[in-house]
């Protein structure tokens, strides 16, 4: 069932897990996403970014797919349909389409114009009943073809706004998108001590998920992170499976291949088996596996 993310994130926060947050780029990581977390009975938010939104045929598209797709397959567990590092513009164009959940980025404006406009969108969303996320210092790495050096939010800046109403905030920690060097310091824990001691303990967004060592993780939810999202992970995991797939001869087009696994069904599988398990090993890391009815309570 699609809902907002408010209530699944409160409950996170209040118990002390993550609620995982996957990107999709196409119905086979939707299909992977919403069966990982309908098998562990855990909560789950489902996310576009505008690039992949643009990719897979508008926000109209992916609304229309994870509905139909929710339904279809007979989820049990809470969906939300967030729209991930959205403009001014992509936020109110997913209120349209259906989505249950936005984030406006507005991390890249002079802080003055980040809560003119959060004011405005957060107001907006409400009213609809989604659910928004904000962002005060840029994420490191590069979401979208957008590139930002890590940064480290002042949690000055946080508390101004978590305090327009925002439903959950991503503050940098010291986290990237991609990829993390052999020379990342970490995450920088002081700092998140200190968002989740003035934001009124709203709940916290640890964006880059992949590539951030299990200790840190669990330590970040211990301090207030309760939605993290992955992204590379699945990526790598999807591309290493069909890469094996292919290497194997499977796809091969030949006469010889009785097994037709060039079939794009077929083809495709191990890249949604590898997802889907990826989905579910996060879902335990972050320790929402049987959460799936907390939100109710919240």
């Amino acid at each position: 069932m699609l809902v907002n993310a408010t209530s699944m994130l409160r409950a996170a926060k209040a118990h002390h897990y993550a609620v995982g947050h996957f990107n999709t780029n196409n119905l086979e990581w939707s299909k992977a996403i919403l069966l990982g977390a309908n098998e562990t009975n855990s909560p789950v938010i489902i996310s576009s970014s505008a690039g992949a939104g643009k990719y897979m045929g508008g926000f109209k598209t992916v609304a229309n797919m994870v509905r139909c797709l929710d339904e279809f397959l007979q989820i049990k567990v809470p969906v939300a349909l967030h729209l991930d590092h959205g403009t001014y513009d992509a936020c109110k164009a997913c209120v349209e389409a259906g989505f249950t959940s936005i984030m406006f980025d507005g991390s890249s404006f002079e802080l003055n114009e980040n809560i003119a406009k959060t004011k405005e969108l957060v107001n907006l969303a409400h009213n609809k009943g989604l659910s928004i996320e904000a962002e005060v210092g840029a994420i490191g790495g590069t979401e979208d073809g957008v590139t930002a050096d890590g940064e480290v939010a002042n949690p000055k800046d946080c508390a101004k706004i978590a305090a327009l109403g925002v439903d959950f905030l991503a503050a940098g920690i010291g986290n990237i998108h991609g990829l993390y060097p052999k020379d990342w310091k970490g995450l920088n824990f002081e700092v998140l001590e200190k968002i989740n001691q003035v934001t009124n303990k709203i709940p916290l967004v640890l964006h880059g998920g992949t590539g951030i060592p299990d200790k840190q993780i669990i330590r970040a939810i211990k301090n207030g992170i309760s939605k993290i999202n992955v992204n590379t992970d699945c990526q790598l995991v999807f591309a290493e499976a069909m890469i094996k797939y292919c290497a194997e001869g499977k796809a091969d087009a030949t006469l010889d291949n009785v097994d037709k696994g060039y079939d794009p069904r077929k083809l495709l599988k191990p890249g949604f088996e590898a997802i889907k398990a990826k989905v579910i090993e996060k879902i335990k890391l972050f320790g929402s596996e049987n959460k799936a009815d907390d939100y109710l309570n919240f």
